[in-house]
């Protein structure tokens, strides 16, 4: 069971459609409530190309399990040296270190792009990620108390940021 990390492509989208939506139904790591379209999952794909910005898939035997991107933190001009980075497993595939080679792989190409930081929103309550992203130097800078609302509840999201070039 080999493990490969590529650049995506349209072929691509659905699986990664089908892990995001999962996501959305069943978790708060990302504060959607509908779930997207391959239409969308396409134009966000399409965007992120346009953008010169990356999206990785991992791969076992051609299957998508996971994916991860990065886009400018803010689209101000000011910004445009911070990424803000996603990471999603398949449920079927947690536990067996994909999101931190994506999260490698992820670090590096934002070092080769000459960007200065990469943040990561985090849900409160998912401690993995959290522990992921501190292991790789991640340094928590702040936590919005109760700004998404999902499953009838009030989330968290804790803010982390690592420097890149230091």
């Amino acid at each position: 069971m080999q493990l490969k990390i590529a650049q995506a492509e349209e072929k691509d989208i659905q699986s990664i459609l089908e892990i995001l939506n999962h996501e959305i139904l069943n978790s708060t790591v990302v504060y959607y409530y509908k779930e997207r379209t391959y239409q969308e999952q396409l134009y966000w794909f399409q965007k992120k190309q346009k953008d010169n910005m990356p999206v990785l898939v991992a791969k076992i035997e051609d299957k998508v399990v996971g994916y991860g991107s990065f886009g400018i933190f803010r689209p101000w001009d000011a910004y445009k040296f911070s990424v803000e980075h996603s990471i999603y497993v398949s449920k079927d595939f947690r536990n067996k270190g994909i999101g931190k080679q994506l999260l490698i792989k992820l670090i590096q190409l934002a070092k080769e792009s000459g960007f200065h930081t990469m943040i990561a929103g985090v849900d409160a309550t998912n401690s993995i990620s959290y522990q992921l992203h501190k292991q790789f130097g991640f340094e928590e800078v702040g936590t919005f108390k109760q700004i998404g609302y999902k499953f009838d509840k009030w989330l968290d999201l804790k803010f982390l940021q690592l420097f890149l070039n230091q």
